[in-house]
Protein backbone atom coordinates (compact mmCIF):
# COMPACT_ATOMS: atom_id res chain seq x y z
CA UNK A 1 0.00 0.00 0.00
CA UNK A 2 1.49 3.46 -1.24
CA UNK A 3 0.08 6.27 0.79
CA UNK A 4 0.72 10.22 0.07
CA UNK A 5 -0.60 13.47 1.21
CA UNK A 6 -0.96 16.91 -0.34
CA UNK A 7 -1.61 19.97 1.49
CA UNK A 8 -0.75 20.81 5.26
CA UNK A 9 -1.83 19.38 8.37
CA UNK A 10 -4.49 16.36 9.28
CA UNK A 11 -6.04 15.09 6.15
CA UNK A 12 -9.81 14.21 6.79
CA UNK A 13 -10.00 13.37 2.86
CA UNK A 14 -8.90 10.38 1.30
CA UNK A 15 -8.51 9.16 -2.36
CA UNK A 16 -8.04 5.79 -2.92
CA UNK A 17 -7.37 4.02 -6.29
CA UNK A 18 -6.43 0.26 -7.45
CA UNK A 19 -8.12 -1.52 -4.63
CA UNK A 20 -8.43 -4.13 -7.22
CA UNK A 21 -5.47 -4.78 -8.85
CA UNK A 22 -7.04 -5.36 -12.94
CA UNK A 23 -8.46 -1.75 -12.60
CA UNK A 24 -5.42 0.54 -12.71
CA UNK A 25 -7.42 3.37 -13.52
CA UNK A 26 -7.50 4.46 -9.95
CA UNK A 27 -3.53 4.69 -9.47
CA UNK A 28 -3.09 6.75 -12.65
CA UNK A 29 -5.36 9.19 -11.44
CA UNK A 30 -3.81 8.89 -8.07
CA UNK A 31 -0.16 9.28 -10.11
CA UNK A 32 -1.11 12.13 -12.19
CA UNK A 33 -2.22 14.18 -9.58
CA UNK A 34 0.53 13.46 -7.28
CA UNK A 35 2.80 14.69 -10.32
CA UNK A 36 0.56 17.59 -10.82
CA UNK A 37 0.96 18.59 -6.93
CA UNK A 38 -2.48 21.14 -6.81
CA UNK A 39 -2.26 23.51 -4.40
CA UNK A 40 -5.11 22.45 -1.64
CA UNK A 41 -7.35 24.05 0.41
CA UNK A 42 -7.82 20.58 2.72
CA UNK A 43 -5.03 18.26 3.00
CA UNK A 44 -6.16 15.25 1.22
CA UNK A 45 -4.45 11.82 1.80
CA UNK A 46 -4.17 9.62 -1.52
CA UNK A 47 -3.52 5.67 -1.48
CA UNK A 48 -3.40 3.68 -4.03
CA UNK A 49 -4.27 0.21 -2.43
CA UNK A 50 -3.52 -3.25 -3.86
CA UNK A 51 0.10 -2.87 -5.02
CA UNK A 52 1.24 -6.39 -5.27
CA UNK A 53 -2.22 -7.31 -7.07
CA UNK A 54 -1.66 -4.18 -9.29
CA UNK A 55 1.95 -4.93 -10.54
CA UNK A 56 0.85 -8.74 -11.62
CA UNK A 57 -2.29 -7.14 -13.20
CA UNK A 58 -4.70 -9.50 -11.37
CA UNK A 59 -7.65 -8.34 -9.52
CA UNK A 60 -6.54 -9.74 -6.10
CA UNK A 61 -3.59 -11.79 -4.87
CA UNK A 62 -5.52 -14.23 -2.79
CA UNK A 63 -8.79 -13.11 -1.95
CA UNK A 64 -10.71 -10.18 -3.46
CA UNK A 65 -9.84 -7.11 -0.63
CA UNK A 66 -13.72 -5.71 -1.86
CA UNK A 67 -14.88 -8.39 0.13
CA UNK A 68 -12.59 -8.69 3.12
CA UNK A 69 -13.19 -5.72 5.14
CA UNK A 70 -12.61 -4.41 8.15
CA UNK A 71 -9.76 -7.20 7.88
CA UNK A 72 -7.74 -9.08 10.51
CA UNK A 73 -4.23 -8.02 11.55
CA UNK A 74 -3.64 -11.69 11.31
CA UNK A 75 -5.44 -13.05 8.72
CA UNK A 76 -4.12 -15.81 6.63
CA UNK A 77 -4.33 -13.99 3.37
CA UNK A 78 -2.80 -10.51 1.65
CA UNK A 79 -5.73 -9.16 1.02
CA UNK A 80 -7.13 -10.00 4.64
CA UNK A 81 -4.11 -8.35 6.30
CA UNK A 82 -4.14 -5.71 3.97
CA UNK A 83 -8.00 -4.67 4.48
CA UNK A 84 -7.06 -3.98 8.22
CA UNK A 85 -3.99 -1.96 7.16
CA UNK A 86 -6.21 0.05 5.04
CA UNK A 87 -8.90 0.60 7.80
CA UNK A 88 -6.59 2.01 10.30
CA UNK A 89 -5.05 4.14 7.38
CA UNK A 90 -8.63 5.63 6.42
CA UNK A 91 -9.84 5.96 9.59
CA UNK A 92 -12.06 9.30 10.18
CA UNK A 93 -11.53 9.98 6.77
CA UNK A 94 -14.17 11.28 3.64
CA UNK A 95 -12.96 8.65 0.98
CA UNK A 96 -13.31 8.51 -3.04
CA UNK A 97 -12.66 5.19 -3.71
CA UNK A 98 -12.11 4.68 -7.69
CA UNK A 99 -12.94 1.64 -9.51
CA UNK A 100 -13.81 0.16 -13.12
CA UNK A 101 -15.84 -2.40 -14.84
CA UNK A 102 -16.16 -4.56 -17.56
CA UNK A 103 -20.15 -3.76 -17.66
CA UNK A 104 -20.60 0.23 -18.63
CA UNK A 105 -18.67 2.73 -20.58
CA UNK A 106 -19.89 5.82 -18.71
CA UNK A 107 -19.10 6.81 -15.09
CA UNK A 108 -21.79 5.88 -12.44
CA UNK A 109 -21.55 6.06 -8.33
CA UNK A 110 -21.96 4.08 -5.55
CA UNK A 111 -22.92 4.48 -1.77
CA UNK A 112 -24.15 2.41 0.68
CA UNK A 113 -26.94 4.17 1.75
CA UNK A 114 -28.00 7.68 0.09
CA UNK A 115 -27.20 10.26 2.62
CA UNK A 116 -25.70 13.55 3.54
CA UNK A 117 -22.87 12.76 1.91
CA UNK A 118 -24.24 11.75 -1.02
CA UNK A 119 -25.70 13.93 -1.58
CA UNK A 120 -23.70 16.68 -1.12
CA UNK A 121 -20.82 15.51 -3.20
CA UNK A 122 -22.62 13.23 -6.13
CA UNK A 123 -24.04 16.21 -7.94
CA UNK A 124 -20.45 16.95 -8.74
CA UNK A 125 -19.80 14.41 -10.01
CA UNK A 126 -20.50 13.74 -14.41
CA UNK A 127 -21.89 10.19 -13.47
CA UNK A 128 -24.79 8.40 -15.09
CA UNK A 129 -26.36 7.03 -11.90
CA UNK A 130 -26.11 6.81 -8.57
CA UNK A 131 -26.57 3.30 -6.09
CA UNK A 132 -27.46 2.23 -3.20
CA UNK A 133 -25.65 -1.23 -2.29
CA UNK A 134 -27.13 -1.63 1.13
CA UNK A 135 -28.30 -4.99 0.31
CA UNK A 136 -24.78 -6.24 -1.04
CA UNK A 137 -22.57 -3.97 0.79
CA UNK A 138 -20.70 -6.84 3.58
CA UNK A 139 -17.65 -6.76 3.34
CA UNK A 140 -16.73 -4.01 1.03
CA UNK A 141 -15.37 -0.49 2.42
CA UNK A 142 -18.36 1.25 1.23
CA UNK A 143 -19.72 -0.13 4.33
CA UNK A 144 -17.67 0.48 6.54
CA UNK A 145 -17.56 4.52 6.45
CA UNK A 146 -18.17 7.59 5.00
CA UNK A 147 -17.32 6.16 1.22
CA UNK A 148 -18.60 7.69 -2.13
CA UNK A 149 -17.70 4.58 -4.42
CA UNK A 150 -17.20 5.53 -8.18
CA UNK A 151 -17.26 2.88 -11.43
CA UNK A 152 -14.89 5.00 -14.00
CA UNK A 153 -15.75 3.10 -17.26
CA UNK A 154 -14.21 0.16 -19.01
CA UNK A 155 -11.93 -1.86 -17.12
CA UNK A 156 -8.06 -0.90 -18.23
CA UNK A 157 -9.07 1.64 -20.87
CA UNK A 158 -7.51 5.22 -21.68
CA UNK A 159 -10.75 6.54 -21.38
CA UNK A 160 -11.27 4.98 -17.71
CA UNK A 161 -8.35 6.19 -16.56
CA UNK A 162 -8.93 10.08 -17.90
CA UNK A 163 -12.38 9.40 -16.37
CA UNK A 164 -10.91 9.06 -12.76
CA UNK A 165 -8.60 11.81 -12.83
CA UNK A 166 -11.79 14.27 -13.72
CA UNK A 167 -13.86 12.45 -11.05
CA UNK A 168 -11.02 12.91 -8.46
CA UNK A 169 -10.87 16.50 -9.26
CA UNK A 170 -14.97 16.91 -9.25
CA UNK A 171 -14.98 15.06 -5.94
CA UNK A 172 -12.20 17.11 -4.61
CA UNK A 173 -14.18 20.00 -5.25
CA UNK A 174 -17.20 19.25 -3.67
CA UNK A 175 -15.41 18.69 -0.82
CA UNK A 176 -13.82 22.21 -0.70
CA UNK A 177 -10.23 20.67 -1.38
CA UNK A 178 -10.40 23.06 -4.72
CA UNK A 179 -12.66 25.11 -6.41
CA UNK A 180 -15.11 23.01 -7.88
CA UNK A 181 -14.71 22.21 -12.05
CA UNK A 182 -18.49 22.53 -12.70
CA UNK A 183 -21.98 23.59 -11.10
CA UNK A 184 -24.03 20.70 -9.40
CA UNK A 185 -26.95 19.11 -10.92
CA UNK A 186 -29.89 17.28 -9.32
CA UNK A 187 -30.94 15.15 -12.06
CA UNK A 188 -29.15 12.15 -11.07
CA UNK A 189 -31.59 9.01 -10.86
CA UNK A 190 -31.24 6.66 -7.98
CA UNK A 191 -31.32 2.93 -8.26
CA UNK A 192 -31.01 0.62 -5.73
CA UNK A 193 -29.55 -3.04 -5.71
CA UNK A 194 -32.16 -6.11 -5.32
CA UNK A 195 -30.86 -9.05 -5.81
CA UNK A 196 -28.03 -10.93 -7.61
CA UNK A 197 -28.52 -12.44 -10.98
CA UNK A 198 -26.16 -15.78 -10.48
CA UNK A 199 -24.33 -17.23 -13.48
CA UNK A 200 -23.98 -21.21 -13.62
CA UNK A 201 -20.83 -22.62 -14.83
CA UNK A 202 -20.20 -22.59 -18.88
CA UNK A 203 -18.49 -22.00 -21.71
CA UNK A 204 -19.65 -18.96 -23.14
CA UNK A 205 -21.64 -16.27 -22.05
CA UNK A 206 -23.71 -13.75 -23.33
CA UNK A 207 -25.63 -10.36 -22.10
CA UNK A 208 -28.66 -8.85 -23.90
CA UNK A 209 -30.08 -5.73 -22.24
CA UNK A 210 -28.69 -2.64 -21.05
CA UNK A 211 -27.45 -1.56 -17.84
CA UNK A 212 -29.65 1.24 -16.28
CA UNK A 213 -32.44 0.68 -19.02
CA UNK A 214 -35.54 -0.87 -17.55
CA UNK A 215 -36.33 -4.97 -18.63
CA UNK A 216 -39.09 -6.12 -18.86
CA UNK A 217 -40.97 -9.29 -17.38
CA UNK A 218 -40.49 -12.22 -19.75
CA UNK A 219 -37.49 -10.57 -21.75
CA UNK A 220 -34.58 -12.60 -22.21
CA UNK A 221 -31.31 -10.64 -19.99
CA UNK A 222 -28.76 -13.50 -20.62
CA UNK A 223 -27.53 -16.44 -21.81
CA UNK A 224 -25.21 -19.62 -20.41
CA UNK A 225 -24.24 -21.95 -23.17
CA UNK A 226 -27.68 -22.87 -24.29
CA UNK A 227 -29.65 -21.94 -21.53
CA UNK A 228 -31.34 -18.89 -21.33
CA UNK A 229 -32.18 -16.27 -18.74
CA UNK A 230 -35.79 -14.64 -18.49
CA UNK A 231 -36.64 -11.92 -16.27
CA UNK A 232 -39.33 -13.15 -14.05
CA UNK A 233 -40.54 -9.72 -13.24
CA UNK A 234 -39.27 -6.18 -14.29
CA UNK A 235 -36.26 -4.70 -12.70
CA UNK A 236 -33.42 -2.59 -14.11
CA UNK A 237 -29.88 -4.24 -14.66
CA UNK A 238 -26.49 -3.32 -12.43
CA UNK A 239 -23.16 -3.85 -12.98
CA UNK A 240 -24.72 -6.67 -15.51
CA UNK A 241 -21.45 -8.39 -18.21
CA UNK A 242 -21.36 -11.76 -19.55
CA UNK A 243 -17.86 -11.94 -18.03
CA UNK A 244 -17.33 -9.55 -15.29
CA UNK A 245 -17.93 -11.69 -12.17
CA UNK A 246 -17.23 -15.44 -11.83
CA UNK A 247 -20.53 -16.71 -9.92
CA UNK A 248 -23.12 -13.73 -11.26
CA UNK A 249 -23.86 -12.20 -14.07
CA UNK A 250 -24.90 -8.71 -12.02
CA UNK A 251 -27.57 -7.61 -10.30
CA UNK A 252 -31.46 -6.19 -10.48
CA UNK A 253 -32.04 -2.72 -9.00
CA UNK A 254 -35.40 -0.76 -8.62
CA UNK A 255 -35.56 2.62 -9.99
CA UNK A 256 -36.44 4.95 -6.64
CA UNK A 257 -36.23 8.42 -8.16
CA UNK A 258 -33.50 11.15 -8.48
CA UNK A 259 -31.62 12.75 -6.43
CA UNK A 260 -33.57 16.05 -6.21
CA UNK A 261 -36.64 14.36 -5.33
CA UNK A 262 -34.44 11.81 -2.16
CA UNK A 263 -35.30 12.01 1.18
CA UNK A 264 -31.72 11.89 3.18
CA UNK A 265 -31.55 11.15 6.16
CA UNK A 266 -30.17 13.81 9.00
CA UNK A 267 -29.25 13.27 12.25
CA UNK A 268 -31.49 11.96 15.06
CA UNK A 269 -32.98 14.19 17.14
CA UNK A 270 -32.26 15.16 20.60
CA UNK A 271 -34.44 14.42 22.97
CA UNK A 272 -36.01 16.63 25.07
CA UNK A 273 -35.59 16.62 28.81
Amino acid sequence: MRVEQLGEGTPEIAVVGSIHGDEPCGARAVERLLAESPTLDRPVKFVIANERALAENVRYVDEDLNRAFPGDPDADTHEGRLAHELTQELRDSTIFSMHSTQSYAAPFALVDELDPLAASVVPYLTVEALIETVNFSEGRLIESQDVIEVECGLQGSERAAENAYDLTRQFLGAVGAIEPPQEPRDDVPVFRMERMLPKPPATEYETFVTNFERVAEGETYARADDELFVADRPFYPILLSPYGYETEFGYTGDLVGRLDEQAIPGPEPTPER
